[in-house]
């Protein structure tokens, strides 16, 4: 009897142990849009990009046990500097479906919002860059995102909005 005991706290203390597992399941594109402004009303001269970028990240449970889904969405936005004409248009929502174990539930937040767009970040770029070149631009080749930096913020952005939506005390 005791030995069937501990060798219950072994494999317990095993899981503890053991780190976090993922598994990138599938990834795909959910929604694309490429504009290309500059060849619907034509060049007027010299073209002097600026390229604006932006991030947005979501993660859900899927209905399987220890699945999640991430999504990276990007918008970016060409302008002419000086005229600030548009000169094309870019969003995308790419999808990641992961396995993920062994990872606490305090700690679940921070990995879906940082270590898997991390991971399917190599295929975004790569898609940005096919796509702007496609598109008759040269390609546009991402620099690396700084997903927890981008985390970070979100929530300084979350508590402060929290704190000026906090009733103020009557006089």
């Amino acid at each position: 009897m005791a030995e069937q005991d501990n060798g219950a706290a072994k494999t317990d203390a095993q899981a503890t142990q053991t780190g976090p597992k993922m598994n990138v399941l599938t990834q795909f594109i959910r929604d694309m849009s490429f504009e290309n402004a500059l060849a619907q009303r034509g060049s007027g001269g010299e073209v002097n990009p600026d390229v604006q970028v932006a991030v947005n990240l979501d993660a859900k449970k899927r209905s399987a046990e220890h699945q999640f889904e991430v999504m990276v969405k990007l918008v970016i936005t060409s302008k002419n500097k000086g005229t600030e004409d548009t000169l094309f248009l870019l969003e995308l929502e790419y999808v990641g479906v992961f396995q993920i174990e062994n990872v606490p539930d305090d700690q679940m937040h921070p990995f879906l919002l940082i270590e898997c767009p991390r991971m399917i970040f190599p295929f975004v770029r790569r898609i940005v860059s096919d796509v702007t070149r496609d598109g008759g631009f040269p390609p546009l080749n991402l620099e690396t995102i700084d997903f927890v930096q981008l985390y970070r913020n979100e929530i300084m952005r979350r508590q402060a909005a929290s704190a000026d939506q906090k009733p103020t005390p009557d006089a």
